[in-house]
């Protein structure tokens, strides 16, 4: 039925990726990874051309549209090429193998990930996103190449191959490099250079918000009595959860900030990124019992049950950036929408989310933002804190209200065993220092998903959907999955988590340690 509502089904249509399945219905005849496509292509003496994205991607999509949906490209690029789709989160082992290529050879990398290679596997040129025309260009570029001078393909495949398992190589210390402490100062006081002073993260755009990297300089500051370190991660938690980067009204993290205010959010939304972020927050408000953690914590949690849950208890992977076609169209206000949805709280809103100069973006639309903690705000307007929390709880309720009214953005509905685990593991830290029964249960559910669906023979899988557990587990989906058990046995000391975590990770020993 599938194929006959469509012009156009290629091998894609089996496939249970969100991602792959976008690409089901070009009429580029793609093909999933695996040795039949590489077969093919070395029956047919033709190019491989392995193009790797994600659901949430925008670029993606625009690369899609502009030249995947084409029938004109699609008929090339079907003549001349073996054409191979990877879901870069399902298959991070050939997109890393890919994007150290490119990096090489461009000297950057991202998102489509084009890279063009042999039959054999190694590429030979690459990039990412091509507008139509230059796409074009490449292709039949790259079909003269081969028909009249195959030698040079070959020479840049050798070389490029060569350049890839070089910086790949991890080479043995043989020396014992006895730890020191002032190593790890000298690293910190090298870093305090790309701070930004002003508004928190790194000095540059884009910003990412690298969860870890404020863990690190949290527990730095503890031990070491260094309180520049752990003030100006606070500090960087502060402007995240105030910028545009945090759903002000619904939670959650976008993936980054496009500029160095944590304003323009690139507005898709990670699971992983959620996951290791309510982590960082519960660490921050242990650390300062800052109401506003815990506020960014419950509506992050909120936003992940409301969104990213599904019916068996464990979470989905992504919300696209894009709704109608457009960027952060499900996110944006007009100044009118607004005035229109909260008719005498609107000047409230004006003031609280800034709906000025700090928070107007393009086409006369606002990102709703704050550019001060709310103890500050609250004094400015002669609120107390709880008057100030109940006008935002209820301003919040009328524009989600008006907001779930829109056209959603996509769904990856498919679920990562590591991702989830990074989530299991912000549930329960979460629990630790807010005390949340439901957050315990909800972390249970989904670390007992991980076990009984993703499990067999011992082995995790990596991804699953639709009644689907499929491919072989890499080293993360062990990892984080281990450390997720360890962490519901400090909370339950249920020893049965402790058991599962040792036997993942006898596991681990077993088939990944290199001795």
């Amino acid at each position: 039925m599938e194929k006959e509502n469509h012009a156009f089904t290629n091998s894609l249509i089996d496939e249970t990726s969100p991602y792959l399945l976008q690409h089901a219905h070009n009429p580029v005849d793609w093909h999933p990874w695996g040795e039949a496509a590489f077969e093919l292509a070395s029956q047919e003496d033709k190019l491989v051309l392995v193009s790797i994205g994600y659901s949430a991607c925008h670029w993606c999509h625009v690369m899609e549209h502009e030249s995947f949906e084409d029938t004109l490209v699609a008929e090339y690029m079907n003549e001349h090429f073996i054409n191979i789709k990877v879901d870069r989160e399902e298959r991070p082992d050939v997109d890393q193998v890919y994007m150290n290529a490119v990096q090489l050879m461009t000297g950057s990398g991202g998102w489509p990930l084009n890279t063009f290679i042999l039959p054999d596997g190694r590429p030979f040129y690459g990039g990412t996103y091509f507008t139509k025309k230059r796409w074009m260009d490449l292709l039949k570029s790259l079909v003269n190449l081969k028909e009249n001078e195959p030698q040079k393909m070959e020479e840049y495949a050798a070389s490029l191959t060569a350049g890839v398992r070089q910086s790949e190589m991890v080479v043995k210390v043989e020396e014992d490099m006895p730890f020191e402490f002032k190593k790890i100062e000298g690293l910190v006081d090298d870093w305090q250079q790309y701070w930004d002073p002003k508004e928190g993260g790194p000095n540059r755009s884009p910003k990412f918000p690298m969860p870890s990297n404020y863990e690190f300089l949290l527990k730095y500051g503890e031990l070491t009595n260094d309180f520049s370190s752990s003030d100006f991660a606070l500090f960087t938690l502060d402007k995240m959860a105030q910028g545009g980067i945090y759903d002000q009204i619904g939670g959650g993290f976008a993936r980054y900030s496009t500029d160095k205010l944590w304003k323009v959010p690139h507005f898709e939304k990670m699971l992983y990124d959620n996951g290791q972020l309510v982590s960082l927050y519960s660490m921050a408000f242990a650390k300062t019992n800052d109401q506003e953690y815990e506020k960014v914590i419950r509506q992050s949690l909120e936003f992940v049950k409301r969104e990213m849950t599904n019916k068996e208890g464990s979470f989905y992977s992504a919300l696209d950036a894009d709704s109608e076609g457009e960027e952060g169209r499900f996110y944006i206000w007009t100044k009118e929408e607004l005035q229109e949805v909260l008719g005498n709280d609107f000047d409230f809103v004006e003031r609280y989310y800034n709906i000025n100069s700090n928070g107007k973006w393009e086409h006369d639309n606002y990102i709703l933002l704050r550019r001060e903690k709310d103890e500050v705000f609250a004094n400015k307007n002669n609120l107390t804190i709880d008057q100030l929390n109940s006008k935002v709880t209820r301003v919040n309720a009328k524009l989600m209200e008006e907001r779930d009214k829109r056209i959603r953005p996509g769904l990856d509905d498919k679920m990562l065993t590591s991702w989830n685990a990074l989530m299991i593991k912000g549930y329960v830290d979460a629990y630790k220092v807010i005390g949340e029964e439901e957050y315990l249960k909800a972390a249970i559910k989904a670390a007992e998903f991980i076990w009984k669906v993703q499990r067999h023979n011992g082995a995790l899988n990596r991804t699953y959907k639709d009644g689907r557990s499929s491919v072989n587990g890499y080293l993360e989906d062990y990892s984080f999955t281990i450390e997720s058990y360890i962490a519901l046995y400090e909370v339950t000391f249920n020893q049965l988590w402790l058991d599962r975590a040792k036997e993942l990770m006898d596991y681990t020993i077993v088939h990944f340690y290199d001795k």
